[in-house]
């Protein structure tokens, strides 16, 4: 007797984001630190560096040199920025390379937009981790100490940008950046439950992607004015202040 084959069973294509994996103790609570870190403090601290403190480059030496000595000068600044910027910085990048180098990128079995945007995120994070290690090595613990002369804080940026590799280095590494806390602020939300549903998530993406040009334009424009506006004077390879306007903690002069 003749039998009728049952139809194979429909391929399902998983979409979304995945939801935070549960884990068990330390691991699951380093995923989510790992998670919160990357919104604060770290993503507030690139939120602040680049449309606050390098958008104030654009007025000139004057204007950047005055916000680099408001920030010098804030009480505890050094526990500041040790606990609110250098710890979290390591850790969230550390435990990225961690989390990426097990393998959970799975961009040729999903196929799927998200999912290549999930490996553009881990490939962004590794550069901006580099970039904003090496910015922070050099900017506050090679050659003047900003927090003793902040009028020395634009020309010695603008050193670093007039060396054309240099340069690259700096466009690749404020995109990176930029993308990377902008699409990990949706990814932060959808994990956590903040924001559910397709349409929901569709808007807040296309909110995250506004503030990715957002701070690519800004942080671009704050470059091409290191570059090209306010040219700074340097002797046998020293910079010299050229700006009569404040001193070197800031202050206004006569």
């Amino acid at each position: 007797m003749a039998t009728t084959a049952s139809p194979a069973a429909p391929i399902s294509v998983k979409r979304g984001v995945a939801p935070l994996r549960a884990g068990q103790g330390t691991s699951f609570f380093l995923r989510r630190l790992h998670s919160l870190t990357g919104i604060v403090p770290v993503g507030a601290f690139l939120f602040e560096h680049i449309l606050i403190s390098n958008s104030t480059a654009i007025s000139g030496p004057d204007a950047y040199a005055r916000q680099v000595s408001f920030l010098a000068n804030l009480p505890l600044v050094f526990f500041l920025e040790l606990f609110g910027i250098w710890i979290p910085i390591l850790f969230h990048g550390l435990y990225g390379f961690y989390i990426w180098f097990r393998g959970d990128g799975n961009t040729i079995a999903y196929p799927w937009t998200g999912n290549w945007m999930y490996t553009l995120q881990r490939w962004t994070g590794g550069i901006a981790f580099v970039y904003i290690v090496w910015h922070t090595w050099t900017m506050r613990f090679t050659g003047v100490d900003l927090h003793e002369a902040a009028a020395q804080s634009f020309p010695k940026v603008q050193a670093e940008v007039h060396n054309p590799l240099l340069l690259a280095f700096y466009i690749v590494g404020l995109i990176a950046a930029s993308w990377h806390f902008a699409y990990g602020i949706w990814l932060f939300s959808a994990k956590w439950g903040i924001v559910s549903g397709e349409k929901a998530q569709q808007r807040l993406l296309r909110l995250c992607l506004a503030l990715f040009l957002l701070l690519g334009v800004v942080g671009l424009s704050s470059l091409y004015t290191f570059r090209t506006r306010f040219q700074q004077p340097t002797a046998g390879g020293n910079i010299v202040d050229s700006s009569p306007g404040i001193d070197n903690h800031g202050r206004p002069v006569n």
